[in-house]
């Protein structure tokens, strides 16, 4: 079963049946050592997965769910370890979808929901998508409508005996989020890290952290504002190119079909930015160009998916 949620469409799991959690990894070809996140519908039952709670974990999930936000944590004894990649840790995510919501209450426990897509491809943020990328293999989609976020939730790891948290998966909740939520109620925390910036801790791994992600079926490069007509005008069959470009692009040759013009506002972008992918990936192009997005914070998870999805 898939299940829309605000950030993309999972597939839908109960995380404390390994029979369950087993179909679903042979349903995505997700290897067994890449944990999953489980989702729940109330902090009460953030004790039946979690142990070692801090401070910053209440103050976190009181700012910030239900939404896009997971947080890896020390795991309870009997969470298995097909949920945590046999991690001593687990990620949690209340998510603010009322479709979620309401099949998570109705259910009653915790429900595994990674991306609903082929592992490594781009995720889904429409039941269409789903339906595309299983067909007759998945029995039932529940429909809830396009995300609202579009790309995956930020992860922050809380799990270590580090004072602060790091990111390890950057979304659209930024670091300066998280210090603002945390500054407030008192924590110590000087800074929020990525995981980049404490490469000197061992991290949990988590999903979506590999070089390849999200990425098209059709090459995909990532290229900077100032080099796009330069790269495009080298291509001498410039109709077998697919753009995606933050302007109206006039380059001789270009089919116009193939250009799509993205939003400038990164909740926008983000919100179009896996159906601009399928949609162009759809056409069968010998190469997919991607307009470079700002490097600044705002724009970070969007970076992210994209640098990923060019990944060689």
């Amino acid at each position: 079963m898939a299940l829309p949620t605000e950030t993309v469409y999972g597939l839908g799991a109960d995380a404390t049946n390994l029979e369950a959690l087993q179909k679903l990894y042979r349903l995505k070809g997700r290897p067994q050592s890449h944990p999953v996140i489980v989702h729940l519908h109330s902090l009460e039952q953030v004790k039946d997965w979690a142990i070692e709670l801090s401070d910053s974990f209440y103050i976190l999930a009181e700012k910030f769910w239900p939404g896009p936000l997971t947080m890896i944590v020390k795991r309870a004894s009997g969470v298995l370890d097909a949920v945590t990649g046999g991690q001593d840790t687990v990620g949690l995510r209340m998510p603010s979808h009322p479709v979620a919501i309401d099949l998570l209450k109705e259910f009653g426990g915790g429900l595994a929901a990674p991306s609903a897509n082929k592992f490594g491809r781009i995720s889904p943020t429409t039941a269409l998508a789903v339906k595309e990328e299983f067909g007759s293999e998945l029995k039932m989609v529940l429909d809830g409508g396009a995300c609202d976020v579009g790309i995956e939730s930020t992860i922050v790891d809380l799990s270590g005996s580090h004072l602060e948290p790091r990111i390890l998966r950057p979304g659209m909740i930024l670091p300066h989020d998280l210090f603002v939520a945390l500054r407030k109620r008192g924590e110590n925390t000087a800074e929020i890290h990525v995981k980049e910036s404490a490469s000197d801790v061992e991290t949990p791994r988590v999903p979506g952290a590999l070089p390849s992600h999200y990425a098209p079926v059709t090459r995909t490069d990532l290229v900077p504002s100032h080099l796009l007509h330069k790269t495009i005008e080298q291509y001498a069959d410039r109709k077998s190119l697919a753009v995606i470009s933050f302007s109206a692009l006039s380059v001789e040759g270009l089919n116009a079909s193939n250009l799509i013009v993205a939003e400038q506002d990164p909740s926008a972008y983000a919100r179009a930015l896996y159906a601009n992918l399928r949609i162009l990936d759809s056409l069968k192009q010998s190469l997919i160009i991607v307009e470079e997005p700002p490097q600044t914070p705002e724009w970070s998870g969007i970076r992210d998916r994209l640098l990923r999805a060019s990944s060689k």
